[in-house]
């Protein structure tokens, strides 16, 4: 059985540097793509992952800006956390939410609203040094 076509965005980080909070997935998954849900973010919690919600959205905003952009590996449980507030369906009417050509796109001002500290200072989030962890299954 093949798997499921998935657009692999190169040089996007793998993960969060030191950590084993993940980014992007490796492969498609053979029953289908992840549902995309929009995960209830708690005042409670940790500050890692407050950092880690950062990082990706400006990691986000770094390769994508603020055009549309394919799902593809990115990862469904990273992009849970920050979707139907910083990243939105780019047409709601058509968005599958388990679908790996669903497009996404950044609402700028809610992003800026919520992480203040991605476009405040965006050098602190610079992806340059993190794993791009993209070259591990090249030839699959």
């Amino acid at each position: 059985m093949a798997l499921p076509y998935m657009t692999k965005h190169k040089k996007f980080p793998g993960r969060y540097p030191g950590t084993d909070f993940q980014f992007t997935i490796r492969r498609a998954n053979k029953k289908g793509a992840t549902p995309i849900t929009r995960r209830e973010r708690y005042a409670d919690r940790k500050n890692l992952d407050k950092r880690v919600d950062a990082a990706f959205l400006a990691a986000l905003w770094s390769y994508f800006g603020e055009e549309p952009f394919e799902r593809g590996n990115l990862d469904a449980g990273r992009l849970s956390w920050l979707f139907g507030r910083e990243v939105v369906a780019d047409d709601p009417d058509s968005f599958d939410p388990a679908d790996y050509e669903a497009l996404l796109r950044i609402d700028p001002k809610v992003a800026e609203t919520n992480f203040p500290e991605v476009f405040a200072s965006p050098e602190e989030f610079a992806i340059d040094d993190w794993d791009e962890d993209d070259d591990w299954d090249e030839d699959e």
